[in-house]
Order: C-alpha cells, then structure tokens, then sequence
C-alpha cells in the first residue's frame, strides 16, 4: 500500500513543525542559575577600649576606632603632658582592644614597677634597661626593641618568642625577670 504523496509530505511536515516546537520550547528555557550562597561577612567592632595612664592629660579608658596607632590612643586621653617621655613609646605602633599604653615621664624607671625592683616592662624598657635582664646582651636587646617598634607592643610574654634569639630555653630563663605590660 502506498501512501500518496501529498499525504506524507503533510506528516512530514507536522512532525518537523512539532520537532522545530518542541526545540524552540526546550532551547528558550533558561538554564537554573547556580544556587546563591551568601558569605557570612567578619564584622569588625566600630571601637575598641585601650587603658591609657601615666603622663597623659586624660588617663582612663579610651574608646578608639580598631586601626588606632598608639599616638591615637594618647590624643584620645587629652594628649602627652609636658614632662612626658615620648621617645621611650612606638607611636607608629597598633593597639588592640583590652591593650593598656603607659606613657612615662622623663626621669621615671617606667621600666621597672614601683621601687625598682622586679620584672622589667618590656614594652617600655630602653635597649639599655633590657641588658640588666641576666641573659640579654646588647645585640638581643635592640632586637626586642627593634621588634617592638616594628610590630607594636607584646601582648604576652610569650610573644618575645617571634624576637630574633629568642627560643622556648631563653624564654624560660627571662620569664620571671620580664613583665608584659
């Protein structure tokens, strides 16, 4: 039986109408997009608390904002007194929250406690006062002050051990001669 040809090409011409249907439906939907995924973003305190004393106007808890220097810190408390000792503190240095800045006052031994005796404050101490720890010389005690001024104050004893020389032995031997703050 044959089929007559007007017939056939009629089904041959629905079936490619209904093909050319179903591809332009099929290509005309979008792709699902990726799922979006939010990152939880760090928040960062729009202030910081910073203990500010000695030969400052103002001394007290400060509030400051979180890149605060130490020079910030003393302007935020009324600024330096006139008998101030500046050049024994890192101005450039940063502060975190919960630090405490002493500025001393010229003449004073803000290197030790009161009396002179006990731990030497190394985060005031001269290169000079850091040799009268037994076991620091003068190479290890411009390190201390070197890495002082380069990466701001130490916030715990056991951030000495990023000084140049210093290791776990040496650490052991200081630790009852250093006090930090």
């Amino acid at each position: 039986m044959e089929v007559p040809p007007l017939r056939s090409s009629l089904t041959a011409g629905v079936l490619a109408l209904v093909a050319l249907i179903a591809g332009c439906w099929w290509s005309g939907r979008a792709p699902e997009p990726p799922p979006l995924v939010v990152a939880p973003v760090a928040t960062r305190p729009e202030h910081i608390t910073v203990h500010v004393s000695g030969a400052v106007r103002r001394p007290g808890l400060i509030e400051i904002v979180p890149e605060a220097r130490v020079a910030d810190a003393v302007a935020a408390a009324g600024g330096a007194t006139p008998d101030a000792d500046l050049s024994s503190l890192n101005l450039a240095g940063p502060v975190v929250d919960g630090a405490r800045v002493v500025v001393p006052a010229r003449g004073s031994t803000a290197a030790r406690p009161a009396g002179g005796e006990g731990p030497i404050r190394v985060n005031q101490a001269t290169a000079e006062e850091l040799e009268r720890i037994p076991g620091v010389g003068p190479v290890l005690a411009e390190r201390i002050v070197a890495h002082r001024e380069a990466h701001g104050p130490f916030s715990v004893v056991e951030d000495l051990l990023d000084v140049p020389g210093i290791g776990e032995g040496k650490l052991a031997a200081i630790r009852d001669d250093v006090a930090v703050p």
